[in-house]
């Protein structure tokens, strides 16, 4: 993954940002009090993601975040409710990927001498990836194909593929059987 750290400086006022940044304020907030699966619900889930959000994919409310018409969302994803996303560094969750509820994507940090400062990097979900309730993934790291973290695991580093992750810090406890995969796509 291409992890390009993006520096924003948040005195630098973006006049068209702020109104994106608006639109999509209220476009969530209008997802988050229609009901789920609804014919309004899937035309707002539409108007966010646009093109970014794959076939047979769901996202289910509350959603809350910044910039998250930029994200990226393959096909037959599920994530469920409560997420918060900070994708201004970028997120992109490939196919197949489920997302328990209370999961935070943070793309975005602060300077640590000049808070006004956003030192952003990305976030990749690879292929079949399960994240667990309350997972928090931290800006640059990215989740390998099939791996799994654990509920209320911070994930701080990259997790590989197969890879199962707990705790705070995130470690690897174990290892899956690519092979098991295989079987079940045959």
């Amino acid at each position: 993954m291409d992890c390009k750290e993006i520096i924003v400086d948040m005195r630098n006022y973006d006049p068209e940002q702020a109104k994106t940044g608006q639109k999509t304020a209220e476009l969530l907030f209008r997802l988050n009090q229609t009901f789920p699966r609804s014919e309004e619900y899937q035309k707002l889930l539409k108007e966010i993601f646009g093109e970014n959000l794959g076939e047979n994919s769901f996202i289910s409310a509350p959603v809350y975040g910044a910039c998250v018409e930029t994200m990226k969302i393959g096909k037959n994803c599920f994530i469920n409710s409560n997420l918060l996303a900070m994708a201004r560094g970028g997120i992109t969750i490939e196919d197949d990927v489920m997302i328990a509820g209370n999961v935070q994507l943070l793309t975005n940090n602060h300077d640590v001498y000049d808070r006004q400062i956003l030192t952003c990097k990305p976030i990749l979900i690879q292929q079949g990836a399960w994240i667990g309730a309350g997972a928090t993934i931290l800006p640059g790291v990215s989740i390998g194909r099939y791996a799994i973290v654990g509920a209320a695991s911070v994930v701080t580093k990259d997790v590989p593929d197969y890879g199962v992750v707990v705790g705070n810090p995130a470690k690897i406890v174990k290892m899956l059987d690519p092979e098991k995969f295989e079987q079940k796509r045959s």
